[in-house]
């Protein structure tokens, strides 16, 4: 699974930046042909850009234990800044050698991008740093545990008929690193990866969580985790103006 998820990124990456460079020798032909009379360039779209996160859908599909779905917008305000959420719900059961839990629920992360990436005449793809605010509200079911004397286990697989914790929160902060890239008009394919640090979590009864949706799996020896995504979206233009 962690294979598929890395070829998927890595194909991602590369298809990515193949079209960038297609668009770049474009819009290199089309500088040659602009003559002394077009002094203006191109206005450039500002608007929202609301689209999904595939790669959660792939993994629905393809991972027994796990489901989600992820709704992915941002807002250009001002040339290189934008405002930018991503909401979702998210589902994984881990069945560990001593314990089987599930842990459910829904998210938001919210906060702004930085673009890095100068386009060349008439491209509007992006290049981007990120920050973002998470906060996740989530349940955790206990369905099996075993216990260790220190020694041993024993009462292998303990039934608990599905111990539930709900209406717990947890939330962090984010580093993002992304890249959009327009394959057609207004339709973008986007790829990013971030890295998150856990600043509050609430843990169920007698156990911890071991899965919070919107960050990820979670650890006893850090507060740290990743992510990443594809995203398909479509840019919903509200006005043009000049570079």
């Amino acid at each position: 699974m962690k294979q598929l998820r890395t070829y998927l990124f890595f194909i991602s990456i590369l298809l990515a930046g193949t079209t960038i460079q297609g668009q770049e020798e474009e819009k290199k032909e089309e500088e040659k042909k602009i003559t002394s009379n077009d002094t203006l360039p191109p206005a450039e779209k500002y608007g929202l850009r609301a689209g999904i996160d595939i790669s959660r859908l792939i993994r629905s599909s393809v991972d027994e234990n796990y489901s989600g779905f992820e709704i992915v917008g941002d807002y250009r305000f001002y040339k290189k800044f934008y405002l930018a959420a991503e909401i979702g719900n998210e589902s994984l059961l881990r069945d560990e050698e001593n314990i089987k839990v599930e842990g459910s629920g829904s998210y938001i992360r919210a906060g702004i991008d930085y673009n890095t990436y100068d386009n060349w005449y008439g491209m509007q793809n992006s290049v981007y740093v990120g920050l973002r605010y998470g906060f996740s509200r989530f349940e955790q079911t206990l369905d099996e545990y075993s216990v260790f004397t220190g020694t041993n286990y024993f009462g292998v697989n303990t039934n608990t008929d599905g111990i539930e914790s709900d209406g717990l929160t947890a939330s962090w902060i984010e580093l993002v690193f992304g890249i959009e890239v327009e394959l057609f008009a207004n339709i973008y394919l986007g790829a990013n990866v971030s890295l998150r640090n856990l600043i509050s979590e609430e843990n169920p009864e007698r156990f911890d969580n071991l899965y919070i949706p919107g960050f990820g799996k979670t650890n006893d020896f850090s507060t740290i985790g990743v992510g990443y995504g594809y995203t398909i979206s479509y840019l919903i233009p509200f006005f043009k103006k000049r570079k």
